[in-house]
């Protein structure tokens, strides 16, 4: 499968929360939250998390962050590959 059609999820085991202009992110573990792994997004991290959906296709998203921030689909994909990466890696978000 081509990565522009792959699907994610946010993983039921991350908590997000907007405060004031920043998303933060953190994983509960046995009902608890992880204080000591709490992630904050930057603007288009944040975007990108609410974006995903678990119906919404990876050049969607690539599409709508080009659209709303004004970049080149090239610097969109770059971006979204590094953060979808980073989302996977503190297991935020699976395949859908």
């Amino acid at each position: 499968m081509d990565f522009a059609d792959k699907i994610y999820k946010k993983d039921d085991s991350i908590v997000s929360r907007k405060i004031a202009d920043e998303f933060i992110l953190v994983p509960i573990r046995q009902n608890v939250g992880d204080l000591e792994s709490i992630y904050t997004l930057n603007e288009t991290a944040a975007r990108i998390w609410e974006l995903i959906d678990g119906e919404t296709k990876v050049r969607e998203i690539r599409e709508r962050i080009v659209e709303e921030f004004e970049v080149t689909p090239e610097e969109a994909e770059k971006d979204l590959i590094e953060h979808l990466r980073q989302l996977k890696g503190i297991k935020a978000i699976v395949e859908g």
